[in-house]
């Protein structure tokens, strides 16, 4: 049985703020992209973090208000070892009642407005 992880501070920890910075700085493009839609609380008066740290996990972006996690993946997310490793991180930020909606990179090229719709949907209120 999974223990819920502990209250204590897990929120972008300093230890992984250099992690954070970079990853930030050296984004992928699909990245890049989403947070121009995401920025300045440009999504329903929604707020979004990029690249918070939740635990040991850094979340592509990140809705406090709405304790909604939001994650890109790419090739490495499908392989095998890149889907036990989400598996674990989803279930260590699912404990601390955080949802996460994923997309593929793709997508948020391709249709991008359904991909803030969807985001949307995730709003507890609209």
């Amino acid at each position: 049985m999974l223990r819920k992880p502990s209250r204590g501070h897990i929120n972008n920890r300093p230890e992984l703020e250099g992690h954070r910075k970079y990853l930030r700085n050296f984004s992928t493009s699909a990245e890049a992209a989403l947070w121009i839609l995401l920025k300045g609380k440009q999504l329903a008066g929604r707020k979004f973090r990029r690249q918070h740290s939740v635990g040991n996990y850094i979340l592509d972006f990140y809705c406090p208000s709405e304790k909604l996690a939001v994650e890109l993946d790419g090739e490495h997310h499908f392989t095998e070892e890149g889907i036990k490793y989400d598996e674990k991180r989803a279930s260590y930020i699912n404990q601390l009642d955080i949802r996460i909606v994923r997309f593929e990179n793709s997508e948020v090229f391709t249709h991008p407005e359904a991909v803030l719709a969807k985001i949307k949907s995730y709003f507890k209120v609209p």
